[in-house]
């Protein structure tokens, strides 16, 4: 049977890809007018493109993190400014006080572990083939030195969200 449905001429999978980015921001927004507290046991795990235009983090994480980074808010985070566009926010690697700049538009997860919720999106950045990094150990009460889960462990089972729209070639 053929398939005859014509291309899109409207691009519905970006649109749907902004939408849900703004989930994030609506989250982190909330998070920002209570003072920067966390309600209850939520948390966030972000991944973000660390090569997408607009991302600022230090030259040694990006050196470390080449393609994609992953960050814990949880218990040590602070300064966290959301805006339309991206959030930046205050973390701890290795002892060492960082100020990280974010696009909504590098974003390619944020799971809540807590609730079990998770997106995932589209990386918004061409041409960039993922390369091996190792894990993101930014200082929180379960990051991988002490044997707690990874965000991809705590995925499996969740009710993550995965948008990604197949194109006609």
């Amino acid at each position: 049977m053929a398939d005859d449905t014509p291309d899109s001429l409207i691009p519905y999978d970006e649109i749907v890809q902004e939408a849900l980015r703004a989930v994030a921001g609506r989250v982190l927004g909330e998070i920002q007018a209570q003072g920067g507290v966390l309600p209850g046991e939520h948390h966030f795990y972000i991944t973000f493109k660390t090569g997408a235009k607009g991302v600022s983090i230090p030259a040694n994480l990006r050196e470390r993190f080449p393609d994609e980074m992953t960050i814990v808010l949880q218990n040590k985070f602070w300064d966290l400014d959301v805006t339309e566009h991206g959030f930046s926010v205050g973390l701890s690697f290795n002892q060492v006080p960082t100020h990280l700049e974010i696009p909504f538009a590098a974003i390619t997860a944020f799971v809540d572990p807590a609730v079990d919720f998770g997106l995932q999106f589209q990386a918004s950045v061409a041409d960039m083939a993922p390369e091996a990094h190792e894990d993101a150990e930014n200082d929180h009460p379960g990051n991988a030195e002490q044997g707690g889960e990874t965000a991809v462990e705590r995925e499996e089972g969740s009710n993550v969200v995965t948008v990604d729209f197949g194109r006609k070639k």
